[in-house]
């Protein structure tokens, strides 16, 4: 339904309507089912029921864009944190932070550094930062940070990227990537992306999602599949069983709210899953990319809003 698709993605951009949800009861209660909540302790008891299930976390403190360096330090102060309440609290939990959250588009170099900050955190206590990738435009400016910081003896291991299948040049940065080491997140991509730089039809983002997770499968490195669609989840099964891979060397990784009945089931057959749990007041533009991504949230909350 791309229709549907473009219409949530320019929806996520709407800033009078950005806050009317953002700020009444009824859009909390609207995005409650993709968001852990509004603070810090919500992520915290979703994280520990999850993984009482079973299940790996990976947390990310809602945010995006800020307008200036006492924002984005404010930003990274909260992941900070999250990380010492994960070791404290001893959850099975890494972070996933966004480089625009972290000033990336006032200066590269105030987010490298505060990425820096983060991973040599991460490193000290024995866990992991993950970068998330935002549009294209920011694509290269992301995976140049994230070599850097990996080339520093101290930080490597400790940070890893994601990966969007849906970019034509994804083949060619996945080959570097295993090349330096690096721990990849795979997924298809939640942007709204010109036809120059990405594939336009689904089929054609699902053939080249199978053909990045084999790469990824066969390469030593410990990576995550970003995945709802069942057909992807087979093809990554089929594949680990055909070449003897066994389910340790990677996980599936899903977003809390979606496909939970998946989730159980990955975990009871005895492969790693991982949930990323998003909290925070700016939630937002998130939930629109997630009703953007997969219509049949679209359907699901309307079936269910008005329960209780």
């Amino acid at each position: 339904m791309p229709v549907l698709r473009s219409a949530f993605i320019a929806l996520s951009k709407n800033r009078p309507l950005r806050s009317l949800c953002e700020n009444t009861r009824f859009g909390r209660k609207m995005s409650s089912r993709f968001v852990a909540g509004m603070e810090i302790g919500d992520a915290l008891r979703v994280t520990q029921a999850l993984n009482q299930q079973g299940m790996h976390v990976t947390l990310d403190s809602l945010g995006e864009s800020v307008s200036s360096d006492v924002e984005a330090h404010r930003a990274a102060e909260i992941y900070h944190q999250l990380l010492d309440l994960i070791a404290n609290e001893k959850l099975d939990a890494n972070i996933s932070v966004k480089l625009t959250q972290m000033g990336l588009e006032l200066s590269p170099a105030l987010a490298e550094e505060i990425a820096e900050s983060l991973s040599e955190h991460a490193a000290a206590l024995g866990n992991f930062v993950r970068i998330d990738m935002e549009d294209s435009t920011l694509t290269q400016v992301t995976l140049d940070i994230v070599y850097r910081l990996h080339a520093k003896a101290e930080l490597r291991g400790s940070i890893g990227i994601v990966i969007q299948a849906y970019l034509y040049r994804s083949e060619a940065d996945i080959e570097q990537l295993l090349a330096d080491g690096i721990r990849v997140r795979l997924c298809k991509g939640a942007y709204k992306e010109p036809t120059e730089v990405a594939f336009p039809a689904k089929a054609d983002v699902d053939k080249n999602y199978v053909s990045l997770t084999k790469m990824l499968l066969e390469s030593p490195i410990y990576h995550g599949l970003a995945t709802h669609d069942e057909a992807m989840v087979a093809a990554a099964k089929s594949f680990a069983a055909a070449h003897k891979i066994d389910a340790s060397r990677f996980e599936f990784q899903m977003l809390y709210g979606v496909r939970r009945d998946l989730q159980r089931s990955l975990v009871r057959e005895g492969f790693n899953v991982r949930v990323y749990v998003p909290f925070g007041r700016e939630w937002y533009p998130y939930f629109m990319r997630r009703l953007a991504e997969r219509p049949a949230n679209v359907l699901f909350l309307a079936r269910n809003f008005f329960r209780s």
